[in-house]
């Protein structure tokens, strides 16, 4: 009796095998033949997972993408005692930044897919919904952070949820070319941070 395939699986390997290639040689890496061997299928159970290479880019995005999400959320999820709004920020930019060095290979194809989307409206079409959540959850930890009086009240959470997002994707970039270290990174988001403090002078 024929082995039933389990094509979400095998549409994750492949999702897997793209990023890694990705990382590795860059987006220009990504052919079928090598997306197969690094995934260990045949080029036909690629093609009949993904119609095009394009398909399958974009599921590969919408894969790290929710890894990221899931990253991010879990931080959160995972606290089991209440804890100060700016704690929970920082950890929360932290894991969007994608700074420590398990996450090098995410931030590499993070990259990949932000320089390669102006070529692609597909991929551009991930990318903003991506980020439209992203912004959505810091700019709840930044209400959350007015609630508890902890941030400044005069603040508009979806502009500093803007600067943030925007702050943490830079810093991806910045740590990868070695121009900050991933301390410095850090530093530079607590510097933000620090400066919603309603203890903190008003800007």
């Amino acid at each position: 009796m024929p082995r039933k395939v389990d094509y979400e699986d095998r549409r994750r390997r492949i999702a897997e095998a793209v990023c890694t290639l990705i990382a590795r040689s860059g987006m220009e890496s990504v052919s079928l033949r090598d997306v197969a061997a690094e995934a260990g299928v045949s080029m036909g159970a690629v093609q009949r997972c993904f119609r095009t290479k394009e398909d399958m880019l974009l599921f590969a995005l919408e894969h790290i993408s929710q890894l990221v999400a899931e990253r991010a959320n879990q931080r959160i999820a995972a606290t089991s005692t209440p804890q100060a709004a700016a704690t929970l920020l920082s950890h929360t930019l932290a894991e969007l930044a994608l700074l420590d060095e398990a996450s090098r290979t995410q931030a590499h194809v993070w990259l990949a897919f932000v320089a390669h989307a102006p070529a692609s409206e597909k991929l551009a079409a991930v990318l903003r919904d991506t980020y439209g959540k992203l912004h959505d959850l810091i700019a709840w930890l930044v209400r959350y952070g007015q609630g508890t009086r902890e941030f400044l009240r005069s603040l508009d959470p979806d502009r500093e949820a803007h600067t943030l997002l925007a702050l943490a994707d830079g810093l991806t970039a910045h740590v990868l070319a070695g121009h900050h270290s991933p301390a410095t990174a850090l530093a530079t988001l607590q510097r933000h941070i620090d400066q919603l403090l309603a203890d903190t002078p008003a800007r």
